[in-house]
């Protein structure tokens, strides 16, 4: 088999999976299940062979024209250097764990069939933008994206949560893309064409006419689509969908397309300074805010959230001082351990029968319910951290240490100020996100009250995909940087000395005060009288933990969202005495709860405005329009009763009438005669 015929199969077996699956759904059940996994299975299979025949070697260029379109056409072409054929392993592996995952997850669940469906068309979107030579091509796998996100998040429609979450996620990043799609076009009528390869030769060429309005346009689009500042409010509320979900969006679609894009046109962004500026400040606010929000968050899925914006601008940083290979690798890494913790959180969701860590945090003995979710998660956590040796460690100090290069002047292949801004943000966050890893892992497995509920064993194919994804969790970090320095371009990947002791001392240090923060609220907390702490209990939103079916996770967790609204909401809940959070975040906590206020802030800027603006075409569409709708056909209405009405059949009031018209006539003739 050919290269070629490699790379097409690659994307196009989960689409068939996806068409098959919708059309058998309903006649034959019993080949969903094979028709959600064996396609992906193999999808990722293929991904793996192309990617070991890549060999990190010249990049894999094949094309033929769709149709003639005049002076910018529009081609099928594959372009697949070493970037894109690691990446596209990364998403065959997390969509294959998704997959098998989801079986036991939602095997109860009537709406699988085109939930499994859907999850496929999302693979085969991702794996189309990521193989794709052509950027009109590329678009069609974005918007494909974007659409299975919105039917995914939206799965539990039942629950006006979902419902809300699905048309944001929908609406925000469409916003983005509207300055995307006219930043694509620019970027094609300066080259002449949309094959990336001719891009990035004219860029070479200094031949673009406006480089830096262009990539301004494109971060728009970037912005929506990776959930960066100020685009990102989407995400966190997108956890109203199932955790499968969850973990294929953070993990390998949807919020990597960006990333991924900007990676693989970063010559673009590097023609203008201005544009790494932004870049760099994005990364820098989106690094900050999240962990910030991440360490004031009570539902477990948000925590997961925030962090996943977070590192999302670690890889920004990354491109923002140049690095590509930096970037690329801490997606890599990020997938792996991201995927996992979703999926973890979504075991521990179905023992615990709730999202919020407050009610968790009362529990006892949780982590012997799900020994599996407890031990992959940390692990999970600990690479989350960037604690060595695991993999978030390499990828994490890989950006860093690219940070550090372009700060003290080592390479000019972007501004100063953007590497230190990068450095600078990327340590204290890296600080922050040891501290809201260790609060999450204390809420969710130290707690202390009742017992926790036993509701059996996980499914078997939730547990396995688990201490699957903990392997590359461990793994991949320690063994990237002597194995895959050919696919990353001969870059050296391994960690910087100033850098891995400053990362790993300020982490240590997050982990260390959030626990010793959480010995002294949990202290506090056990000096309440207990008529005060029952009240507190029985007081608290997500005090009563939602009974549950065995074995039906998802309608758990469709559950768990219905009872636990706040978190998807205004967040006003009762204090949790044992949350090291508020403890550290002190006053700011309230305002990281709800993302400090940024839902507000667009809310009476945007959403306000339009809903005004809507109020009063209706009010002029009902009162004026209509008014004059209804003038039109009342007057002849009225004028054809009168006329009716005039229309006895007497024919004596017919003589009366005339003899009285003559009169008049008469009068009025002498007047005007007499006028005259």
């Amino acid at each position: 088999m050919t290269t070629t015929t490699l790379a097409v199969l690659v994307p196009l077996l989960p689409f068939l999976g996806a068409a098959a699956g919708l059309l058998l759904g309903r006649t034959a059940p019993g080949f969903v299940r094979p028709l959600a996994v064996l396609p992906t299975l193999t999808s990722l299979v293929l991904a793996a062979l192309l990617a070991v025949r890549q060999g990190g070697d010249r990049a894999l260029n094949a094309a033929t024209e769709l149709t003639p379109t005049g002076s910018v056409p529009i081609e099928l072409a594959l372009h697949i250097d070493g970037f894109a054929a690691l990446v596209a392993v990364l998403v065959g592996l997390v969509a294959t764990c998704v997959q098998i995952y989801s079986t036991g997850y939602l095997r109860d669940d009537p709406r699988y069939p085109s939930y499994a469906a859907l999850v496929s068309l999302f693979t085969s979107a991702m794996l189309l933008v990521v193989y794709s030579g052509d950027l009109m091509v590329l678009l069609v796998g974005w918007e494909i994206m974007g659409i299975c996100s919105y039917f995914l998040v939206g799965h539990y429609w039942e629950t006006p949560e979902a419902r809300a979450a699905s048309l944001k996620a929908f609406l925000v990043t469409k916003l983005g893309d509207v300055p995307f799609l006219i930043g694509l076009f620019a970027l094609a009528t300066d080259a002449g064409s949309f094959r990336i390869t001719k891009v990035l030769g004219t860029v070479a060429n200094g031949g673009l006419d406006h480089p830096t309005l262009i990539a301004l346009l494109l971060l728009a689009g970037v912005a929506g689509k990776s959930a960066q500042f100020p685009l990102h409010t989407w995400l966190p509320d997108a956890m109203a969908g199932p955790t499968p979900v969850s973990a294929l969006i953070h993990a390998a679609t949807m919020v990597a397309a960006g990333v991924y894009f900007v990676a693989r046109l970063l010559p673009v962004f590097e023609a203008s300074q201005a544009a790494m500026v932004v870049l760099a400040v994005t990364a820098a606010v989106t690094m900050a805010g999240s962990a910030l929000a991440a360490l004031a968050q009570d539902d477990i899925k948000r925590v997961l959230a925030y962090s996943t914006i977070g590192q999302l601008g670690y890889m920004t940083g990354a491109l923002a001082v140049a690095d590509r290979g930096a970037a690329v690798f801490h997606l890599l890494s990020h997938g792996a351990f991201k995927a996992l913790l979703f999926l973890a959180a979504g075991v521990i969701i179905h023992a615990a029968g709730t999202n919020s860590l407050a009610t968790m945090s009362r529990m006892g003995h949780l982590r012997a319910r799900v020994p599996d979710a407890y031990w992959t998660m940390t692990v999970a956590l600990l690479a989350l951290a960037a604690i060595p040796p695991f993999s978030g460690f390499f990828s994490k100090e890989s950006v860093l240490g690219a940070a550090e290069h372009v700060a003290t002047g080592h390479t000019e292949h972007a501004p100063g100020a953007a590497g230190w801004l990068v450095l600078v943000v990327g340590l204290l966050t890296a600080l922050l996100t040891a501290a809201y890893a260790m609060r999450l892992w204390l809420l969710a497995f130290r707690g202390r009250g009742a017992e926790a509920p036993d509701h059996g064993r996980q499914p078997l194919p939730m547990t396995v995909v688990l201490w699957v994804l903990a392997v590359p969790s461990l793994a991949v970090g320690a063994l990237a940087y002597r194995v895959l320095p050919d696919w990353f371009g001969g870059r050296d990947l391994a960690p910087t000395l100033t850098t891995s002791v400053l990362g790993t001392g300020v982490a240590l240090v997050g982990g260390l005060v959030t626990y010793a923060a959480w010995r002294h609220s949990t202290a506090l907390a056990a000096r309440v009288p207990p008529p005060l702490s029952a009240s507190l209990e029985r007081g608290h939103p997500h005090g009563a933990v939602a009974a549950h079916p065995e074995g039906d996770a998802g309608r758990v967790e469709a559950e768990a969202i219905a009872s636990h609204a706040p978190a998807y909401g205004d967040l006003a809940q009762a204090p949790d005495p044992s949350d090291p959070g508020r403890l550290l975040l002190g006053p700011l906590h309230r305002h990281a709860a709800v993302g400090f206020h940024l839902d507000a802030v667009y809310s009476a800027l945007f959403v306000r405005p339009v809903r005004a603006g809507a109020d009063l075409v209706r009010f002029l569409d009902r009162e004026v329009v209509d008014t004059y709708v209804r003038g039109a056909g009342a007057l002849p209405r009225w004028l054809g009763t009168a006329v009716r009405r005039a229309q006895t059949g007497n024919v004596q009031t017919y003589v009366s009438a005339l003899l009285a018209g003559t009169v008049v006539l008469a009068v009025a003739a002498v007047l005007v005669a007499t006028g005259a």
